[in-house]
């Protein structure tokens, strides 16, 4: 009886989790989309705990006490995590996060592997589910610790590659080809437990020779990992709803890689292969950058706004990191009471996340109708007063259009330079995430503004203030 109610509760669940992902497709929803997805969690949770109850073979208190004591260890870490942690902390969150479901999926490979064993029915179809499952998950273990270590500056963002790295990789996948067929033949725990280091050395060396410019790809495509990794767990303890949820978020995971991807204009495989972003945070040369920049104070950037009639804000992890989301949002508001239309483009990779910006910006109680994406408001530059570029670089290079030697030829970028006035808040002259050097720096229509992005949008707010007597 139990049994098939919770079933119920799994399928109830599992809607939900896919109208959560539905909500979350837009900023408008997202918060509903949340809330449905808390809420399918909570019900899978409690009708997993009673199911645990109703099989265990353990005394009811004994496996309760263990429930209890996994939920508090959980709960208490990751609410101090989710206290903690600052926004341009979370895609390096979100990283070791995904590391978790790769290690528990490789926990979950093992103890089934052991467990059929012992019961004397470790078939081929149950074998190949443990061998998938674990190797999916520790591909998924190590990269997403190499992911965190980068997005996080303990490791080097530039790619790091080895002679003849593909052949290795070739290489690793064709000797775990071969364990495998020693694993079903053997049932032997040796076979498996060789794979799991291949795999833990070949997920550290798929990740670690990808460079900072495809970090947001690399993301999202450890969160696909992490849901198969999952749906395998699934498999391999006959658990349904596990299942449907890594299905979804493998799926989901994949088409946003897919999505991205193609707004850099480089194809999935090349972004696996690495090796894009070679100087990240260092001035580098390239054709078209050379050149003497302007520069200008906040009260001068005050001054050109108030004439403006049109402009445009397109943030980057600059934003992001010296929090300046805030008087941005007051910025707005200010120059929309004057009757300036008032816009922001946002790049599909702009930040170290998938959506970076668009959660910056709402957390800022910046209107959604306002926040654009990259195609939608392209066009638009040629006929906006004033561009205001806060952080951003690699996003609004034009290198991507003129330079094919560029390592982002090719990649879409938000046309600025388009523009009447450019101004350009930055710490210095350094390059982006990627490592490349901007021309746009140097246009005759470029101002730059050093310093803290939000000290300069502070004084900036402040200049255009109407003094009262």
């Amino acid at each position: 009886m139990l049994t098939h109610l919770a079933q119920a509760v799994y399928v109830v669940a599992a809607l939900l989790f896919i109208l959560s992902l539905g909500g979350l497709s837009k900023q408008a929803t997202a918060k509903r989309g949340v809330t449905l997805g808390m809420t399918g969690m909570a019900l899978a949770l409690v009708a997993t705990v009673v199911l645990a109850l109703d099989q265990s073979q353990r005394p009811v208190g004994v496996t309760l006490g263990l429930i209890v004591a996994v939920f508090a260890i959980g709960a208490a870490v990751g609410t101090w995590r989710a206290r903690t942690v600052e926004m341009t902390q979370m895609p390096e969150l979100i990283a070791i996060l995904h590391s978790f479901v790769g290690l528990a999926a490789v926990a979950v490979g093992f103890n089934s592997h052991l467990t059929a064993q012992a019961e004397g029915h470790l078939d081929g179809v149950h074998g190949t589910e443990v061998f998938i499952g674990v190797l999916i998950g520790a591909v998924t273990f190590t990269g997403s610790i190499v992911a965190y270590l980068k997005l996080s500056a303990r490791m080097k963002a530039a790619p790091s590659m080895l002679p003849g790295r593909n052949w290795l990789n070739l290489t690793a996948l064709a000797v775990c080809a071969v364990l495998l067929v020693w694993y079903l033949g053997s049932g032997s725990l040796l076979p498996l437990a060789v794979m799991t280091v291949i795999a833990l050395g070949l997920g550290f060396h798929l990740v670690a020779a990808i460079g900072g410019g495809d970090m947001p790809v690399i993301v999202s495509m450890l969160n696909s990992y992490s849901g198969w990794a999952a749906a395998a767990a699934g498999f391999m303890l006959g658990n349904t709803l596990l299942l449907v949820t890594g299905a979804l978020v493998g799926a989901s995971g994949a088409i946003l890689s897919y999505i991205m991807c193609q707004a850099m204009n480089r194809s999935f495989v090349s972004v696996i292969l690495g090796g894009f972003g070679a100087d990240g945070g260092s001035v580098t040369a390239s054709s078209g950058a050379d050149g003497e920049h302007r520069e200008i104070d906040a009260d001068q950037a005050a001054e050109i706004l108030k004439a403006a009639r049109s402009v445009i804000i397109t943030p980057g992890y600059g934003m992001a990191v010296a929090k300046a989301q805030y008087p941005v949002a007051e910025l707005v508001s200010r120059l929309r009471v004057q009757g300036v239309k008032v816009r922001f483009g946002v790049h599909p990779v702009a930040g170290r996340l998938p959506g970076h910006m668009n959660v910056l910006l709402a957390e800022a109680k910046v209107p959604y109708d306002i926040v654009l994406e990259m195609d939608e408001i392209n066009d638009d530059f040629e006929e906006t007063d004033v561009v205001l570029v806060i952080g951003a670089n690699d996003t609004v290079n034009p290198a991507a259009f003129e330079d094919p030697n560029s390592p982002i030829a090719g990649m879409p970028v938000l046309n600025v330079w388009d523009s009447r006035q450019v101004i350009v808040f930055k710490r210095s002259m350094a390059t982006g995430y990627a490592g490349v050097q901007n021309p746009l720096f140097f246009r005759e229509n470029t101002a730059m503004l050093f310093g803290d992005a939000k000290d300069q949008v502070e004084k900036i707010v402040q200049a255009l203030t109407p003094v009262t007597v």
